[in-house]
């Protein structure tokens, strides 16, 4: 896989963890919005906002790495 495609796949990747992250953390806040992935995993029940906050904490390190890349 060449450097433009991975970056890209990481790219996508972070805006996926990104968005399901913000959603997990709207909706635990809030309750609205309740739409996120991260709901839905059995073994996060009653601890939505640590998973939504490690998912965004992912996100920005996708985006690091993809943001890595481009100087190779």
């Amino acid at each position: 896989m060449d450097d433009k495609r991975l970056r890209t796949v990481l790219e996508i990747c972070g805006t996926i963890a990104l968005v399901q992250g913000a959603m997990g953390l709207i909706h635990g806040f809030t309750g609205r919005l309740g739409w996120g992935l991260i709901g839905r995993v059995p073994f996060l029940d009653g601890r939505e906002v640590y998973g939504s906050i490690a998912l965004v904490v992912l996100a920005i390190a996708l985006f690091a790495a993809a943001d890595g890349r481009k100087g190779t």
